[in-house]
């Protein structure tokens, strides 16, 4: 049973919120973990979710719109079914990062954190997301696709418009 009564959250979520909160020697640093899961539970971070999780670790709401502000992954809006995160740090950018996402930003026909008309994709550049090896790279919602090439982003943007993409709302 959620510590929180009401909880926007569902009850797993809830019970793993208040788990988290044990684990840490400081409630508050749970901050980042729990903006992570929210994010994922409810496709981004609302005012009722910073108002909970301020809540939650004993901080006022001005708390968690700081840390919030500051993290590039996290999101205030909603994203589109599959979030596109084009990496153009060092390593993608010197093999073709850029190109990458302005074909992405065509294709799809939205720039860095914009949603498609009909909310199945959105699109943002990204700092490494790990990948420096297969670059360019980018992932879609958490599933990774390296060694891009325009032709492959194109195969792999329509598998995911027939829905053969992981949706993790």
């Amino acid at each position: 049973m959620s510590t929180i009564a009401n909880s926007i959250f569902s009850p797993e979520m809830a019970a793993r919120f208040d788990h988290l909160v044990t684990i840490y020697p400081v409630k508050r640093s749970a901050l980042v973990p729990m903006l992570l899961y929210a994010q994922d539970d409810v496709g981004y971070i609302s005012d009722a979710v910073v108002t909970e999780i301020a809540a939650r670790l004993d901080l006022i709401e001005l708390d968690v719109r700081n840390v919030l502000s500051y993290y590039s992954m996290l999101r205030t809006k909603p994203a589109g079914k599959y979030n596109v995160q084009v990496c153009t740090n060092i390593s993608c950018m010197l093999r073709g990062g850029y190109e990458i996402l302005d074909h992405c930003k065509h294709k799809l026909g939205i720039g860095h954190k914009e949603v498609t008309k009909d909310g199945l994709f959105s699109l943002e550049e990204v700092e490494c997301i790990g990948a420096c090896c297969w670059a360019p790279a980018m992932q879609v919602n958490y599933d990774f696709h390296d060694n891009l090439t325009t032709v492959k982003v194109d195969e792999i943007l329509e598998t995911y418009r027939q829905g053969l993409g992981k949706d993790v709302k």
